[in-house]
């Protein structure tokens, strides 16, 4: 418990500089509203398939490029933190398993079960980094496409799985329930799942 006090002292001294800590309703009831995403009927006009399927996956790239889902996906060891994606503080590394440095300070010590908005500090019980497999940060929406559908960078996921995941896993979640000042990715879950599945039922084609 004194560990987390002290991490949590450290946290809340580092982003100091980087996002207001203590909020108060008004400001959490203030914070930025993303913009929504397309339905996958809108896409219904475009009667070429691959034209199509393209169309899809850009839209779902609105959330896939989105903060909220880059921060985890750094190409480094290092996580970024708030819409402008800068270097989180305190200074924390990836880890060999992806939830922080052994020995050293870990994500769970800062990144409880639930958001702290107090302290303006997201939470989730799984909170960690995606695996360096998986970087995004730096990439082109075809280039996250494609890493997206090989197994051996998706962490070894089938379109089924990828699917799943994307619909429904609860961390992937968070990002339309951020809490404190953080602007949630466009659209929902229900909606960027609708057009992932729907960008897979047409052939899963990606940008050029």
């Amino acid at each position: 418990m004194r560990r987390s006090v002290i991490a949590m002292a450290l946290l809340i001294a580092g982003v100091a500089a980087a996002a207001p800590l203590v909020l108060s309703p008004r400001a959490v009831e203030a914070q930025p509203q993303a913009a929504g995403l397309k339905s996958v009927k809108d896409f219904d006009a475009i009667k070429d398939q691959r034209a199509r399927s393209v169309a899809l996956f850009e839209e779902a790239g609105k959330v896939l490029q989105h903060p909220r889902c880059m921060n985890c996906h750094p190409a480094g060891d290092r996580p970024s933190q708030t819409e402008a994606m800068q270097p989180h503080m305190p200074l924390v590394v990836r880890g060999p398993d992806g939830f922080g440095a052994e020995g050293g300070l870990r994500c769970g010590t800062c990144h409880h079960a639930e958001n702290f908005d107090p302290a303006n500090v997201p939470g989730h019980p799984e909170w960690h980094l995606a695996p360096i497999e998986m970087a995004w940060q730096g990439k082109s929406l075809g280039q996250i496409c494609e890493q997206i559908k090989d197994p051996q960078r998706n962490g070894g996921k089938d379109m089924a799985a990828l699917i799943h995941h994307m619909a429904e896993d609860s961390l992937v979640g968070w990002g339309w329930k951020p809490g404190g000042n953080r602007q949630p990715a466009p659209g929902t879950q229900a909606e960027f799942g609708a057009l992932f599945k729907a960008w897979a039922d047409t052939g899963a084609v990606c940008p050029g």
